[in-house]
């Protein structure tokens, strides 16, 4: 080929490249759909991500595909279901490097990619065919991400906030910025008391310091003129860490805020009721930057909502699943979980009801006595009242075990405390549900539509921190 036209091939890559929007990924580490100013909150202020719903497009039914840390990022970094994933289902897990990662293409196609604060975590990838983090490289924040960039160089960054993680809801911090207790929404979940109302407030307050850090990232382009070149996602990984929430199927573990900002693409204020899961993001980020989704991706693109052409997939729905979380119940043992949202119901198929949902009622190895919920004050209230009578249903709600299938009609029960599955009204509904589960499953190669009884998942080696020191402990 002629000297010339290798040139002029190579102009018209960097001029595709730098003709592509840059991308800004703000994701808040478990914090639930609802506690957001702009979805209905009146005790929160979020003017970052109000403003974000205000010049971009809002998201009324955007979950994660696990109510779970590292497997939700598992999947929003390869665009696959997370029992494709191997042991990268499953919290504390490993990342195989054998999986691809729609970061690492955008850096092949010459994109500036990286992660500051909560990236691909918790977990262990380093070991198994990774250098860097599923997130990109690491990065100590935006600016030094900024600064490390090629001039016109599209970029995509992942900047995860921790700031609504259980270990910063410190007491009295809700008071101090002056929430109110009194405006705050008690799910009927939980015990409506002034001490889970406390602790409520103290959450939402990192919900602010949250939106007020992403703020910076959102100033930090606007001085460099490069807001409106840039494609804002602003989001949450999973649901809050308050009982019947993370690790669990509800709405609260798994019903995530979901804001994007796409000056010239998206209409401003324009609010969507499309089903988006946050595997989405993978082939979405991909189609933003000009590149196409691999074949092994189950999740699609919402680039056409996006940009109001009609959809060339069905969003009315949402398949949702977990396996092993933290390692709280002896043998290692996953509760493996299967189900479907739609706009009316939420139905769940509790593959193993013989197991303990949120982990033995002793200690085994991570967190305390019922681990798959954490340490809340709401937590340690609900354990010491269980015998109360206003306490003792809300505590079997969420501590105790499930029957197999689980049914909630979402118009008369939305926080999914009464469960219909034994309803003979319902078993119509019910079983059409199922079903929708059961082709899910096969289509996707789930290895529990062959097995539901399948072990792998409790056999995965769990690296969290505290297990291993109680493992070596025991030795």
């Amino acid at each position: 080929m002629k000297t010339w036209m290798l040139s002029f091939l190579a102009c018209m890559i960097v001029a595709q490249t730098q003709a592509a929007p840059n991308i800004l990924l703000l994701i808040g580490d478990n914090w639930s759909y609802e506690h957001a100013g702009a979805n209905g909150d009146k005790a929160v202020s979020t003017p970052v991500f109000d403003r974000m719903c205000r010049e971009g497009m809002r998201f009324t039914n955007a979950f994660c595909p696990v109510p779970s840390c590292s497997p939700t990022r598992s999947c929003i970094v390869t665009g696959r279901a997370a029992h494709q994933l191997e042991d990268a289902a499953s919290l504390w897990s490993k990342f195989p490097g054998k999986f691809r990662v729609f970061g690492d293409e955008l850096t092949k196609a010459g994109w500036h990619v990286g992660f500051a604060g909560k990236g691909w975590s918790p977990g262990n990838y380093i070991d198994f065919g990774r250098e860097l983090n599923p997130a990109g490289a690491q990065f100590e924040d935006f600016p030094s991400f900024m600064q490390a960039r090629k001039e016109k160089q599209p970029f995509f960054f992942w900047f995860g906030s921790t700031h609504t993680s259980l270990n910063k809801w410190k007491a009295g911090t809700g008071k101090a910025r002056g929430i109110d207790p009194a405006k705050v929404r008690v799910p009927k979940s939980l015990p409506d008391v002034p001490e889970v109302r406390e602790e409520i407030t103290d959450y939402l307050a990192q919900v602010e310091l949250m939106d007020e850090a992403f703020g910076e990232a959102i100033t930090l382009l606007e001085q460099n003129g490069e807001l409106d070149n840039t494609v804002v996602i602003h989001t949450g990984d999973n649901g809050w860490q308050m009982p019947h929430g993370l690790a669990h199927c509800y709405d609260h573990g798994t019903r995530v805020p979901l804001a994007v900002r796409w000056p010239g693409k998206v209409k401003a204020g324009k609010v969507s009721d499309d089903f988006v899961s946050l595997t989405d993001l993978a082939p979405t980020s991909l189609e933003i930057a000009g590149l196409k989704p691999w074949p092994e991706m189950t999740a699609h693109s919402f680039v056409d909502v996006l940009t109001g052409k009609t959809s060339a997939v069905k969003r009315d729905r949402m398949f949702i699943e977990r396996e092993r979380h933290a390692n709280v119940r002896r043998g290692d043992l996953s509760y493996p979980v299967r189900g479907v949202r739609t706009a009316e119901y939420l139905y769940l198929c509790n593959l193993r009801p013989d197991r303990w949902p949120a982990g033995d009622p002793e200690l085994y190895y991570s967190v305390g006595p019922y681990g798959d919920i954490d340490g809340s004050r709401t937590k340690l209230y609900m354990m010491a009242h269980a015998d109360d009578p206003a306490v003792k249903p809300l505590f079997e709600l969420s501590f105790g075990k499930r029957p197999a299938e689980e049914l909630y009609d979402l118009k008369s029960d939305p926080d999914q405390v009464v469960n219909l599955a034994a309803d003979p009204a319902y078993a119509k509904v019910k079983a059409g549900l199922a079903a929708e589960v059961d082709t899910w499953m096969r289509e996707t190669q789930d290895p529990r539509a062959a097995d539901p009884a399948t072990n792998v998942w409790d056999t995965y080696p769990y690296f969290g921190i505290l297990a291993k020191a109680l493992r070596d402990a025991k030795k």
